[in-house]
């Protein structure tokens, strides 16, 4: 039987979700997890791909479980797993949904911080940028869903089939305090680095390093500028995947993620 399993994690320590031969991913130590409890090979299909030292505050998975366990899987897979990764939810499911094709929405929120703090470090990025122009930062993130191909960012756009994505909402938030930004993004799927890429371009708008038209003009024109600096890899967060036939909350109690801290921009 196919079953959805609903996860977080913090990916510091972690070379992104794929397995990799040369280095630990998040589905190499959740595989392992599972082998250790049913003493067989059990294969993994994620939601998505994150990058090294991305976090996930939700994912799903799918896998086939060939019995029924007679056991609590929930409790002895958490206990098995290491504590930068928790299962939330397992979702027995009727014919074979795919955790990655049958997503028709996902949200990512990437973290600023612009005062050294130990207690956000790996959590949140670190830019010691006191006067950002968020004003124009706030006008290029508004450019974001006017468009449906996003070439100008992507790492690699000559890698991929198409560079076409539909941007739902975008948003750039400020903490009560000011010392905190947050951008929110929304759609039905992201390209290769495209988040941070977009974060290094907000970046370089706040300090005047580029204008909004300029960064709209290689959006319309899907042009990829020569030097692309992504923005670090710790701030960002998978927080949120939806499909038609599930929509959960994400479980994590992480204080950032709080809504209640954050003022639109």
């Amino acid at each position: 039987m196919r079953y959805f399993f609903h996860i977080g994690y913090h990916g510091t320590r972690y070379a992104g979700w794929q397995k990799l031969s040369s280095a630990l991913t998040v589905q190499e130590a959740i595989e392992t997890a599972l082998k250790r409890i049913f003493k067989y090979e059990v294969n993994i299909v994620g939601c998505g791909r994150t990058d090294a030292g991305v976090h996930a505050s939700q994912f799903f998975f799918h896998t086939e479980i060939n019995a029924e366990p007679d056991f609590d899987l929930l409790f002895r897979l958490n206990k098995v797993l290491p504590d930068d990764i928790a299962v939330f939810d397992i979702i027995p499911m009727q014919g074979d949904p795919h955790a990655r094709f049958d997503g028709v929405k996902r949200s990512y929120d990437y973290f600023i911080h612009n005062y050294k703090d130990p207690f956000l470090s790996k959590f949140s990025s670190f830019y010691p940028d006191q006067d950002l122009n968020l004003e124009a930062m706030a006008k290029a993130v508004s450019v974001l869903p006017k468009y449906n191909d996003y070439r100008a960012l992507c790492k690699m756009p000559d890698r991929v089939d198409n560079t076409r994505c539909n941007v739902m909402s975008a948003g750039l938030y400020i903490d009560e305090n000011g010392y905190k930004l947050r951008f929110s993004i929304t759609a039905n799927r992201f390209l290769n680095r495209m988040i941070r890429i977009t974060v290094g371009r907000l970046l370089e708008i706040g300090r005047g390093e580029m204008s909004v038209d300029e960064f709209e003009f290689y959006i319309a024109n899907k042009q990829t500028p020569k030097i692309i600096i992504p923005a670090k890899p710790e701030g960002l967060y998978l927080s949120k995947v939806t499909y038609r036939y599930l929509d959960l909350e994400p479980r994590s109690a992480f204080s950032l993620l709080s809504n209640s801290e954050w003022q639109p921009l």
